[in-house]
C-alpha cells in the first residue's frame, strides 16, 4: 500500500503549494494528499471519506471527503476535511454506492443541469406534497409526490449527480479520474461533479479532468482580493480566478459561489467577482450565500450579512449583467416580517 509521492504536483507546474496541511490521529501534521490519499496496488486510488449521502438542497449523491488543500477561516467542514478522518474507498467502491443509488434516482437531468444552482428550480423541499398531501402555496410544481424522497438532510427528489465535496484535493486528479469511470460505467445517465475551491484546476489538470469524464465544477470564489482570500483560506487566488474561463472554454458545466461576510467579503468583491464572471459568460449560473459565524470565525467580531446588505451585493452583481444569479441561505439574513416585507419590495416575491 503506497500513499501518493510526498512531492508537490502544484511545485511541479509552476505554481505555489496551497496550505494543505492537515492533522493526523497522532497530532502531526501532513500534507493532504499524502494523508488521505493513496495507492492500492490491488484496487488503485483511494481516497478517505467521511460520508456519503442525498445532500439538501443540492439534491444528489454528495460524497464527503477528509484532507483540504485549503485552510479556511469560515470552513464549516473542518472536523473531517482539516483532521484524518474517515474510510477508505477506491473508486470501485464508490461505483459500488453509485449502483445502489441508481434505483433511488427519480430525476434526471441533462448535463447543462448538473449543478446545486438548478436543484432550487424544481423543489421546496418543504415535504407537503409528501406528508399531508397538498401543495404549498410557492410549490414549483414541476415533480409528481413520487419523484420526492426522505433523505438524512430532508424532503426533495433524488438527481443523476454524483458530487465530491468537503475536503479539496483536486490537485491530485487521479482519484477523481478513476471514479468517474467507474461511475460512467454503471450508467452513463450519471454526471460527476467536483465541488472545489479550484486551487488544483491548473490548466494541465484541466486538460485530464476534460478527457477523464468529469463533467461539471461548483466553483467558490472566496474573495476576489488576493489579500483578502489569503487571510481567509491561507493562500493565493490568482490562478483559481483565471479558472472560470477556462472551465467553460474546456466545456465543463460550472456554477460560481460567492459569499458575503460582512466587513470581509462585502459589495465591492462581489462586483469584481461578477465582472470576472460576466467576462465569460454572463449565463454562468451563480449564487450569493450568506455566511454565518462559524469555525475560526465563531465569535462576536463576526456577523451573518442583513437583508440589505444581500440585496445591495445582489443588485449590484444583477447590474453587472448576471443572468442566473441567485441568493441562498436566506433563514441566515431574513429573520423577521420586516425583513421579508423589504425583501420583497425591494427584488419582488417572483425574484425570491
Amino acid at each position: 500500500m503506497a500513499v501518493i509521492s510526498n512531492g508537490c504536483t502544484m511545485l511541479v507546474q509552476g505554481y505555489p503549494r496551497g496550505s494543505c496541511l492537515v492533522e493526523t490521529s497522532e497530532g502531526a501534521k501532513k500534507m493532504a494528499c499524502t494523508a488521505t490519499l493513496r495507492h492500492n496496488p490491488d484496487s488503485g486510488h483511494e481516497r478517505l471519506i467521511k460520508s456519503l449521502l442525498v445532500s439538501r438542497p443540492e439534491d444528489y449523491l454528495s460524497i464527503y471527503q477528509s484532507g483540504c488543500n485549503h485552510t479556511c477561516l469560515k470552513c464549516h467542514s473542518h472536523e473531517f476535511s482539516k483532521v484524518v478522518t474517515g474510510k477508505w474507498m477506491s473508486a470501485s467502491d464508490i461505483a459500488n454506492v453509485v449502483s445502489e443509488y441508481l434505483d433511488y434516482v427519480t430525476v434526471f437531468e441533462p448535463k447543462e443541469a448538473a449543478t446545486s444552482w438548478h436543484a432550487h428550480r424544481l423543489c421546496n423541499h418543504c415535504g407537503m406534497c409528501v406528508t399531508m398531501g397538498k401543495r404549498p402555496p410557492k410549490c414549483p410544481e414541476k415533480l409528481s409526490p413520487e419523484q420526492i424522497v426522505l433523505s438524512p438532510q430532508g424532503f426533495g427528489p433524488a438527481r443523476n449527480i454524483i458530487a465530491f465535496t468537503g475536503g479539496d484535493v483536486l490537485c491530485r486528479p487521479e482519484f477523481y479520474i478513476e471514479a468517474a469511470e467507474k461511475i460512467k460505467e454503471v450508467s452513463n445517465d450519471f454526471h460527476v461533479l467536483l465541488e472545489t475551491n479550484g486551487y488544483g484546476l491548473t490548466p494541465k489538470n484541466l486538460e485530464a479532468y476534460s478527457e477523464g469524464g468529469i463533467d461539471a465544477f461548483w466553483l467558490d470564489i472566496k474573495a476576489f482580493t488576493e489579500n483578502t482570500y489569503r487571510k481567509l483560506c491561507g493562500t493565493t487566488n490568482q490562478h483559481i480566478l483565471s479558472s472560470v474561463e477556462r472551465i467553460i472554454n474546456h466545456g465543463f458545466t460550472l456554477e460560481v459561489l460567492t459569499l458575503y461576510i460582512p466587513d470581509i467579503v462585502e459589495t465591492d468583491e462581489h462586483i469584481q467577482i461578477a465582472e470576472l464572471i460576466a467576462e465569460t459568460d454572463t449565463g454562468i449560473p451563480t449564487t450569493l450565500l450568506a455566511f454565518f459565524p462559524c469555525y475560526k470565525l465563531l465569535s462576536p467580531d463576526y456577523r451573518p450579512p442583513t437583508v440589505q446588505e444581500m440585496v445591495k451585493s445582489y443588485t449590484a452583481m444583477r447590474e453587472v449583467g448576471l443572468e442566473n444569479l441567485r441568493m441562498s441561505n436566506f433563514g441566515v439574513f431574513v429573520k423577521t416580517d420586516q425583513d421579508r416585507q423589504y425583501l420583497n419590495e425591494a427584488l419582488g416575491s417572483k425574484t425570491i
